[in-house]
Order: C-alpha cells, then sequence, then structure tokens
C-alpha cells in the first residue's frame, strides 16, 4: 500500500476494525485459501454474517476471492489473504492525510 493513500488507508483500518474481520484474517493466513461454508465453521459464524465481513475485507484490498467448481459440480467461493504490510507511524499517518479525498475541516 502506497503510504501516502489516506482513503485507502482508512478503508483498510476501517476494515480491520471488527474482531470477526480479525479472525478471519488470521483464520485464512493460517490455513490458507478456504472456500465460504468451511470458513464460516472454523470461525463459528453465520455464512451470510461471513459474506458481509468479507465483503468488506475484499473492498478494502485485503482478501480477494475467486468461484470454482467441486469434483460434484457445486460452485465454492474460495478466500484468500492478499499481502499487505500497513505502516502506523506518525509519519506515514501525516502523509496519508494529506490525500484524503474528503476534509471535514472545509
Amino acid at each position: 500500500m502506497d503510504s501516502g493513500d489516506g482513503d485507502r488507508l482508512l478503508a483498510v483500518l476501517n476494515a480491520l476494525a471488527n474482531p470477526h474481520r480479525l479472525r478471519i484474517i488470521a483464520a485464512l493466513q493460517g490455513g490458507g485459501r478456504n472456500y465460504v461454508s468451511q470458513l464460516a465453521r472454523e470461525i463459528g459464524i453465520s455464512r451470510p454474517l461471513l459474506h458481509l465481513h468479507l465483503q468488506k475485507l475484499e473492498a478494502a484490498g485485503l482478501v480477494s476471492s475467486t468461484m470454482e467448481l467441486s469434483h460434484d459440480g457445486k460452485a465454492l467461493n474460495y478466500f484468500e489473504v492478499n499481502a499487505f504490510n500497513v505502516p502506523l507511524t506518525p509519519e506515514a499517518i501525516a502523509g496519508a492525510a494529506k490525500t484524503l479525498s474528503h476534509n471535514p475541516d472545509s
């Protein structure tokens, strides 16, 4: 991630500001790519709730998905973690703040 992209930094931080989404990232990092039903069982949440969290993570660019067919012809949506590095230093935040598309002070 470009440390100067404030909107992207906000999206990433917002996506990670939820315990379910942190658990999703941890499960995918530890176990590699996984399909929704299996991931929901591992994390212990419903598939609809998992989908909502995965959408947020995918929109922030933290995970990606691919649809594949199983041997019996069922469509399985696999998710995996994208590599990311989010610097949270005062300097990185100051640089990112300068590039925000919405300035609440204006």
